[in-house]
């Protein structure tokens, strides 16, 4: 049997799936916690969407903490200096390349995102990284198909 897909969430998506009960970035949360997608996070998704709930939603802290231990969520390690370097010439954004160095360290096999500026409209990453980057909704419809080719 193959192994569960590997979909990397950058903070965008994960914010997006924890703000909101609705929408693809939730779905992919109850595909996790269905033992069905693995999901991937690096510790600077984590700092970063903490300062970001601390700002706008303290009170939602918990719900990240329990969505987290819900989803299984695989915190990966941090990638390696040179690796962020290599990525911050395509992505032109600091925080970016941590996110894409990650995803790429971490045999991660799509990229969830909502930011466009960055990384969904970059033609260039694109084509660089192994996987696929996308948005939540983008990443459902590959699933679905996955899914429907195995039958």
């Amino acid at each position: 049997m193959a192994r569960n897909p590997r979909a990397f969430l950058d903070i965008s998506a994960l914010f997006a799936g924890i703000w909101s009960e609705q929408g693809g970035a939730r779905m992919i949360l109850r595909l996790a916690q269905a033992d069905v997608v693995q999901l991937l996070v690096s510790p600077q998704v984590l700092a970063e969407l903490e300062r970001a709930l601390r700002r706008r939603a303290p009170t939602e802290l918990g719900r990240l903490a329990l969505l987290l231990e819900r989803s299984a969520v695989e915190v990966v390690s941090t990638p390696c200096e040179d690796a962020v370097r290599k990525w911050q010439g395509l992505t032109h954004h600091a925080g970016d390349a941590w996110i894409v160095a990650a995803a790429c360290s971490s045999d991660a096999d799509y990229l969830v995102t909502l930011d466009r500026e960055h990384l969904l409209d970059n033609a260039a990453l694109a084509q660089a990284v192994p996987f696929p980057i996308a948005t939540p909704g983008d990443f459902l419809a590959w699933y679905r198909k996955r899914l429907k080719d195995a039958q």
